[in-house]
């Protein structure tokens, strides 16, 4: 069992102190949701592979007891199987697929649209020894273009980029978390991104009023505040221009995807809209 009940967490922060990766910010979830304490190793891109001691080049990573677990899912995984009197993270097998083509829909989505709008803050939040590997990287990720030059537009790109979550909102108009009536650690990677979005972004990406908001907000300030992090920026604040799609939709029709037959009732409005009538005909 942690000793102290304390795990240790080998952190990638920007230079606030700030988790940066989406990865990391996932296993912080993970570990809270066990009941469990951090102890942080903080640092940036740089030195990792030196800063574990020839363990990983890439984190998160955490030692328990002397054994060192890497990668964001294992441990999950580890310590649903090391804690299993604590809060399950996972749970039934079938979880981890689902979750992870969640998962991947959100970085096809949203997250992947996102770098090309925040790499400059992303360089210039580094610790200022990691701009140099941030640049390269990024710059290599993206054909070679120049930072500067990727988030040219960026003020059209983020209004669409919200208008394509809805399916987000819908499921979450019908649940409150993606596990259901508590969180599991399908909604740990998923606000993860958003914890991630938090870390670069220097302009808004939602709208004031997006229904992903209530979820988000929820998911901040879980394990007592462990998404506040000063180091944080405001995501919500996006304004809708003349021109833009909606932001989000603002009269959404309930569909079976995400909605119960319970009777006629419960489908009226949906049968109404597939035969052309409007709803309550």
């Amino acid at each position: 069992m942690a000793a102290n009940n304390t795990v240790t967490l080998y952190d990638l922060q920007l230079a606030s102190g700030a988790t940066i990766s989406p990865f990391v910010w996932a296993t912080k979830l993970a570990i809270a949701h066990k009941g469990l304490d951090m102890e942080i190793v903080p640092g940036g891109f740089t030195g990792i592979e030196e800063r574990t001691g020839g363990k990983t080049q890439r984190l998160p990573a955490i030692v328990d007891d002397g054994e060192w677990i890497l990668d964001s899912w294992t441990i999950a995984e580890y310590l649903d199987e090391k804690y299993p009197d604590r809060p399950t993270l996972i749970g039934d097998p079938g979880i981890r697929p689902s979750a992870q083509m969640n998962e991947a829909w959100l970085w096809q989505t949203a997250v992947g649209p996102w770098m090309t709008c925040y790499l400059v803050a992303y360089r210039d939040r580094s610790v200022p020894e990691d701009h140099e590997y941030v640049t390269a990287t990024r710059e290599t990720m993206f054909g070679g273009r120049k930072l500067e030059d990727i988030i040219v537009g960026r003020e059209d790109r983020l209004p669409r980029i919200s208008a394509d979550l809805e399916l987000m909102r819908g499921v979450l108009r019908e649940n409150k978390w993606f596990g259901g009536d508590s969180p599991n650690y399908a909604d740990h990677r998923m606000l993860a991104c958003f914890l991630w979005l938090a870390s670069v972004c220097d302009t808004p990406a939602l709208a004031e009023d997006d229904p992903l908001r209530d979820w988000i907000d929820r998911g901040f300030d879980l394990y007592g505040g462990i998404g506040r992090h000063p180091g944080l920026s405001n995501i919500f604040g996006l304004k809708q221009r003349a021109g833009d799609p909606d932001l989000f939709n603002r009269n959404p029709m309930a569909n079976g995807l995400t909605s119960r037959n319970t009777g006629v009732k419960s489908t009226a409005g949906e049968t109404a809209r597939m035969k052309g009538q409007k709803a309550g005909a």
